[in-house]
């Protein structure tokens, strides 16, 4: 197929450009910043180059993953997220109905999911932890969530009124800067990271894949919205004990975990506040991370053996 990549410069755009290319697509990146997957700098809320890159290279699929994101929150007014994150998703969808493109595929995030109620409750002492699925009505506490939803919204009107294929994937974090959450300071970023694998992280590696999944079944979904993260051990009935005690229940699914951590030097959050259930995606759309906190500790394993093993031979 022919594709259209926005956001072709970034972290996720560098990993699946290559991936979609060795399938044997042919992908124009499109990007503010230029990096060598990117064909065409410039911004989606130009509509006019929009609409002229979709016509003119004949595209048959759009992978929308371009945005301004949590952190542009510190630099960007209101007004630069809504150009970018709505307009620019509503240009993109307006050139893909105009010019006859086959299917869609939108990152978004599970940030829009995460309610100042929510938030507050994570901070003022939740007595559970909030288990989150697709079938909750988000009500974003910020303007990248109220703007990420907005889009999302548009893609549902767009597969309404004009019976455009399009998947929609509510990320969990994949990004590689170090973690902004209050306990990340008492672990290292690989500490920190490979907790989070548990409840609300993924690997790029695996959210390039979950794209290209849904590249394959958007026309046989019509419109659906998933949630992608690493697979949880956990279920609905831990939720009280992960505020509470966060490592005594990671210990009863993985009686190894303690062992390995402490070999390591890491600790594992005392409290979880939150997990995203990624099911839906692996039944819908067939699509399960491959990397999970399993890994993590199948790696420490074989690092704390061959350590072992060295020593010894010394």
């Amino acid at each position: 197929m022919r594709i259209l990549l926005t956001g072709s410069s970034g972290w996720l755009g560098a990993t699946l450009a290559p991936r979609l290319t060795a399938l044997g697509h042919e992908v124009t990146g499109l990007d503010p910043v230029p990096a060598m997957q990117t064909r065409i700098v410039g911004s989606i809320t130009d509509r006019d180059l929009v609409m002229r890159v979709v016509r003119e290279n004949g595209i048959e699929a759009i992978i929308h993953s371009g945005a301004l994101h949590k952190p542009n929150i510190e630099d960007h007014d209101n007004g630069a997220f809504i150009a970018t994150n709505v307009v620019g998703t509503l240009n993109l969808l307006d050139a893909a109905t105009s010019f006859g493109v086959e299917r869609f595929v939108f990152t978004s995030t599970t940030s829009l999911m995460i309610s100042q109620a929510i938030r507050e409750g994570f901070t003022g002492g939740a007595r559970k932890a909030a288990w989150l699925t697709e079938r909750m009505s988000p009500e974003p506490r910020n303007i990248y969530g109220v703007t990420k939803l907005s889009a999302e919204h548009l893609c549902r009107l767009h597969h309404l009124q004009h019976g455009l294929p399009v998947v929609v994937l509510r990320t969990a974090r994949f990004f590689p800067e170090a973690d902004d959450m209050a306990h990340a300071i008492e672990q290292s970023d690989a500490n920190t990271k490979a907790n989070e694998l548990l409840f609300r992280r993924l690997t790029v590696e695996d959210a390039a894949e979950a794209h290209i999944a849904a590249l394959e079944k958007a026309p046989l979904l019509g419109f659906d919205t998933f949630i992608v993260c690493a697979p949880t051990p956990f279920r609905p009935d831990d939720c009280a004990a992960l505020i509470t005690d966060a490592p005594s229940v990671v210990a009863r699914y993985f009686p190894e975990f303690p062992g390995l951590y402490a070999r390591a030097g890491w600790t594992m959050f005392s409290s979880i506040d939150r997990v995203y259930d990624a099911s839906r995606a692996g039944d819908r759309l067939g699509f399960v991370c491959k990397t999970s906190f399993a890994d993590v500790l199948a790696t420490l394993s074989a690092e704390q053996g061959a350590s072992s093993s060295g020593r010894a031979q010394r």
